[in-house]
């Protein structure tokens, strides 16, 4: 059975949702945690398979196979991985902002962002990663998931803050989709049971197909748990996220690659092995 990993987010609620629904769960080991320490028991060999971030895979390529057409990310805003901010962006140089260590992209996208496209140096420092523990010690922090999507819901609003979407700016910056994590396999695990991950790609495929078709359900059962966002927040959260892995979410992450190694956050030359190619796709110099 499968070591599957699962992140802890509203995001990823559409996907497990969809594989309950198909029977696959009691199938696999099911591991929930937050993105960073699914992304290192993945890397270390604690999982099988599941959602790694983009900048964990970029920088342990060599231990892990993608599994096609399977990613978390999105194409405009995608609400949920913020910068919150007491001042405008522009006025951060040699200020202090948090970084949460929850998600390494997100971090470094908000890097790319603030240093390369705005041309800001602030002070970085890690913080508890939410609204009041950025607030403790810092003019600005970034911030993912549930914590993020209530900032600019919620917290953001009532308090006078700046929230800004990386996926949006992202977006204005490049013109391209953003990626903050993808789905893999450990390569040891598909080489000795090739069939099992074969049938697990197959169902994280038909689960992301068949979730698509049922997000105000599923946004109604992801908020019946005594979470403040309403259902049809939910519901037009998940419509702003892309779960699938096309030419153009690839076009992202190429960006993204060129970025990032510029500043040596990850390594420069990049070939993207999907399981059961061939050989090794859209290779990053």
């Amino acid at each position: 059975m499968p070591r599957l990993g699962h992140v802890s987010f509203l995001n990823c609620c559409p996907l497990l949702w969809s594989l309950r629904r198909a029977g696959v769960l009691p199938g696999v080991v099911l591991h929930i945690d937050f993105p960073d320490r699914l992304s290192d028991d993945l890397v270390r060999g604690r999982l099988d398979a599941g959602p790694i971030t983009l900048a964990g895979y970029l920088r342990h390529r060599e231990h892990l196979l993608l599994l096609p057409g399977l990613a978390i990310g999105c194409d405009g805003p995608v609400l949920s991985c913020n910068i919150i901010s007491r001042i405008p962006l522009e006025s951060l140089h040699n200020r202090t902002v948090g970084l949460g260590a929850t998600s390494r992209t997100t971090v470094l996208l908000a890097q790319l962002l603030l240093e390369e496209r705005l041309k800001v140096r602030p002070r970085y420092s890690l913080c508890v990663p939410t609204v009041s523990g950025v607030l403790a010690h810092a003019d600005a922090g970034v911030l993912i998931g549930d914590v993020a999507l209530r900032a600019h819901l919620e917290e953001g609003p009532r308090l006078g803050l700046g929230v800004h979407d990386t996926g949006a700016l992202w977006k204005e910056w490049t013109g391209l989709p953003m990626v903050f994590a993808v789905w893999a396999v450990r390569r040891e695990f598909a080489a000795r049971h090739p069939a099992e991950t074969a049938r697990l790609a197959h169902d994280l495929r038909l689960a992301r197909a068949h979730s698509a078709d049922h997000l105000p359900e599923i946004a109604r059962d992801a908020t019946a748990l005594g979470t403040t966002i309403l259902p049809h927040q939910a519901a037009e959260y998940f419509r702003r996220l892309t779960f699938d892995l096309s030419p153009r979410h690839m076009d992202g992450i190429r960006a993204f690659v060129r970025l990032a190694a510029d500043r040596d956050a990850v390594p420069r030359e990049q070939a993207f092995d999907f399981l059961g190619a061939a050989r090794p796709v859209g290779s990053v110099v």
